[in-house]
């Protein structure tokens, strides 16, 4: 199998994005955001629908204040083996409260696990997880709810949605920058497609404090972040690790792919989305961050051994790709600059 070079990606031919370079790219995923900013507000939740018999999923959780909701049913070990939807949200442990929403709109349109001879007696199971954003518009208290869950799962969609200060990362913070949510997809050479939904919102910074770059650009695919410079003079370098000044941070994960794996394998993928947190996050997994990474499973086609570790390789990568774009995406707001705002000579003029 092609190894992997100093650069990511594999030897023997450019790496591909799939159709539209996103999440949906794999079939019977569907990815709904809400956010509310203003009169106090800046946060939401991003839910990530599957279809309504579920899909395979693992879970990795690495940092040292995780906020999450039913993780427990990804362990293999464990009876369930497919879920119906993924929550991510603002609001730390009050904005658990969307998976709530998330799971009762899935349960109106029978989509969960059957509990019963009518039709309509299902069980939604809904692992999620929630990003510290608390007082960030203002209001310590001005959290999603239910509403804003349910909320999600009807804005769902299998097309583009919106990235940086959206859904979940709408209050995002990335060691003092505005973070926010990206995606991106890669086709490997077993034609396999994996992609990544990021929200970053984290302790540590994205940002070189000695040259003002993206840690994460060099992952990019061939000419992606061409258009990045290296800023040319001396600016205000507005984060360094950024631990001491965020006081709780988490970045998320949701990886999918069109291969066929069991849980075990899915938490498999799941550890490689940790690696490109890695890469694009310095310092990581603080005891200060929540980071968690989902993956799941939407396919019929197994890969073999050789292909299952080129699609690993593949997945952190694309986890960078998603993540710098929720970066490059964000906005900022007063206190929180966006990164063309604090390094505006790294963009061509």
């Amino acid at each position: 199998m092609p190894m992997p070079d100093d650069a990511g990606g594999p030897r023997g031919g450019d790496p591909r994005p799939g159709p539209a370079d996103s999440l949906v790219d794999v079939p019977g995923v569907r990815v709904g955001q809400v956010q509310r900013r203003g009169g106090g507000w800046r946060t939401g939740v991003t839910a990530v629908l599957f279809p309504p018999d579920g899909a395979v999923a693992g879970v990795q959780v690495s940092g040292g204040a995780p906020c999450t909701h039913e993780t427990d049913l990804l362990d293999p070990r464990n009876l369930v083996e497919r879920v119906h939807a993924i929550s991510l949200s603002g609001g730390s442990v009050f904005g658990l409260a969307a998976t709530g929403g998330i799971t009762d709109w899935l349960a109106d349109h029978r989509h969960g696990l059957p509990a019963g001879p009518d039709p309509a007696e299902v069980i939604p199971l809904v692992p999620g997880a929630s990003i510290y954003d608390l007082g960030r518009g203002g209001r310590f208290r001005a959290v999603p709810g239910a509403e804003m869950g349910a909320g999600a799962c009807a804005a769902a969609t299998g097309g583009p949605f919106a990235q940086g200060s959206a859904g979940a990362g709408t209050g995002a913070v990335a060691g003092g920058l505005a973070g926010g949510v990206g995606t991106a997809s890669q086709v490997t050479a077993a034609g396999f497609t994996v992609a990544a939904l990021a929200v970053v919102n984290a302790s540590g910074s994205p940002v070189d404090p000695r040259t003002g770059e993206l840690y994460g650009a060099r992952y990019g695919l061939p000419g992606e972040f061409a258009g990045l410079r290296r800023p040319g003079r001396p600016e205000p370098v507005l984060v360094t690790t950024g631990y001491r000044k965020v006081p709780r941070s988490t970045t998320l994960a949701v990886l999918a792919t069109d291969a066929r794996l069991d849980r075990g394998r899915c938490g498999r993928l799941a550890v490689a989305a940790h690696d490109g947190m890695a890469r694009t996050v310095r310092p990581i997994h603080t005891l200060l961050d929540g980071d968690a990474a989902f993956a799941v499973s939407l396919g019929e086609r197994e890969p073999d051994f050789a292909a299952f570790h080129e699609l690993l390789g593949a997945a952190a990568d694309v986890f960078v790709r998603a993540a710098l774009r929720g970066i490059l995406h964000a906005e900022g707001w007063p206190g929180v600059p966006s990164y063309r705002e604090a390094y505006p000579s790294a963009f061509p003029a």
